[in-house]
């Protein structure tokens, strides 16, 4: 086991140690630049201009705007000493469970920017940008090869936006068919991602919720009860939210395309089985897949996200605009078709950036690499899950392996008196940042881990030696100490339904005045 190292017992501790400057050694204190700054005055120094006509047509501002002036290095060190309070996949093991919050190469960033695909703007005539477009051919190759499926759009731009297309290339296969306002229900299974009933919810459907089994999968009887003639597709993630592979999925997949509807499958969880099984094979209508999440960049890195979505046979033809297509000339984009197109998700397309990282990971790992990138993730999860599960409640365990994340419940916790938050507060004095808390919905006091396929075994001992900690002093029966949990933190623990109903969305000179002089 990792060597745990503690501050307790020295000078009080950390958490009890004041500075005059209120600075703790390298990590320097900020406030608001409302109170590093003035209104009355500015970092640059520019003479009213003189002798230029109002071109503002009696706009012009007539009172102060109110927002203080700083001078250069005052602006820069203040968005510095904020950066240092972040947490990041940087510093350490980002254990968010169904996010896949991996590691980021360095060559993915590199080559992401690259003049040729870092300059280039949506406007450009098309034969300035062949080689992005041929990137972006080569990627959809990789992408439906991987998936087994024979198209894909690449312009939605997150998720949840790949969802919204599949759903809408399902919408529009339904109008096709004249079945446009009789199939109008859509099947979801009550451990889904949030994002699932919403999507489907906003794209005109009624959502009907399948029940799940004790071993955290979905019930099939109760699917099979719920056909008809009026279900427009189901919404499935496999592996699921509870971490498990939906064994069922082909048998699922039969049943929707006999009722005659589609299977749209949530691919935020593809980490885990990428380059291990091909979703067309399992019978799956329509995919998103996270470019962001399985082929790195966690969440965007900064920026928008990426969520090409794969189509099947039966939904090709609805596929948005536009699209790459090579000829005897190079290649060119089809930005309109007459036919079945629901047509376009956005003005442009997709994130080029989020392009060339994907595609930049897929070339560098192989089909190989990627094959090894879903072990390592589920053999990184069940080690994780193994080391935890005599201490914490691990509900699903006794069925099985998990796939590449490890869910527990606070059923231990809950025992002293101490719940999920508390454990996650906890977490971040100790450098962590908490894994996904009070999901999935169907596990009380949820905590759902997902260490991904990058991190090392010396770092995932690092983290379950803290768990098992932790764990240990909640059986003590240390309640205070979690309950005044997190100490090390820039802030303190919040009331966090208070600040999500009454948050403090503006500064007010007379109220921090008021403030200060309380102080």
């Amino acid at each position: 086991m990792t060597q745990l190292r503690s501050t307790r017992g020295v000078s009080g501790g950390a958490a009890d140690f004041e500075t005059v400057s209120g600075s703790r050694g390298g990590l320097q204190a900020t406030w608001l630049l409302f109170e590093y700054g003035a209104v009355d005055r500015s970092g640059v120094d520019l003479p009213a201009p003189k002798g230029r006509p109002d071109r503002l047509g009696g706009l012009a501002r007539t009172a102060p705007i109110g927002v203080p002036g700083l001078s250069e290095p005052e602006a820069v060190r203040h968005y510095v000493r904020l950066s240092q309070r972040n947490t990041a996949i940087d510093l350490g093991v980002f254990p968010l469970g169904s996010c896949t919050m991996k590691h980021n190469p360095r060559l993915n960033e590199r080559m992401a920017r690259l003049d040729g695909f870092a300059d280039i703007h949506p406007l450009q005539p098309v034969s300035t940008v062949q080689g992005a477009l041929a990137l972006m051919q080569e990627l959809s190759r990789w992408l439906t090869s991987l998936t087994g499926m024979p198209a894909v759009a690449l312009s939605p731009k997150a998720g949840a936006h790949g969802e919204l297309c599949g759903m809408l290339a399902i919408r529009q296969a339904l109008i096709a068919r004249g079945e446009g306002e009789t199939r109008r229900r859509v099947l979801v299974p009550s451990a889904a991602h949030g994002t699932n009933p919403a999507t489907a919810a906003a794209c005109g459907f009624i959502v009907d919720e399948v029940p799940g089994t004790e071993d955290g999968r979905v019930d099939v009887e109760a699917f099979k009860a719920k056909l008809g003639p009026d279900v427009a597709a189901v919404m499935l993630t496999n592996p699921n939210t509870c971490g498990l592979f939906e064994r069922d999925v082909k048998a699922i997949a039969d049943l929707i395309h006999e009722a005659g509807g589609y299977f749209y499958c949530d691919g935020a969880n593809y980490n885990a089985i990428v380059g291990r099984v091909r979703p067309g094979d399992l019978g799956v209508d329509a995919m998103h897949i996270n470019l962001h999440k399985t082929f790195s960049t966690p969440h965007g890195g900064g920026g928008p996200g990426a969520g090409p979505t794969v189509l099947s046979e039966r939904l090709a033809p609805f596929a948005p605009v536009p699209y790459v297509v090579a000829d005897g000339e190079g290649f060119k984009l089809v930005e309109h078709v007459e036919g079945q197109e629901f047509g376009r998700m956005v003005a442009f397309h997709g994130q080029m950036g989020m392009f060339v990282r994907a595609l930049a990971y897929m070339m560098s790992h192989g089909a190989d690499g990627l094959r090894q990138v879903a072990e390592d993730a589920v053999l990184n999860a069940n080690y994780v899950l193994a080391r935890l599960k005599d201490a914490f409640d691990a509900p699903f365990a006794k069925y099985g392996p998990c796939m590449h994340e490890a869910l527990l419940s606070d059923k231990e916790l809950r025992a002293h008196g101490l719940e999920t938050v508390d454990l996650a507060k906890a977490l971040i004095d100790e450098g962590f940042h908490p894994m996904t808390v009070y999901f999935p919905l169907v596990v009380h006091g949820a905590m759902l881990i997902e260490p991904t396929e990058t991190e090392s075994k010396t770092e995932l001992d690092r983290f379950c030696d803290v768990m098992l900690a932790l764990e240990a002093r909640a059986e003590a029966g240390e309640v205070e100490f979690f309950k005044t949990s997190p100490r090390l933190a820039p802030v303190r623990r919040l009331d966090e339904t208070r600040a999500a109903r009454q948050p403090k969305l503006r500064w007010k000179a007379e109220e921090a005045a008021m403030k200060q002089a309380a102080e």
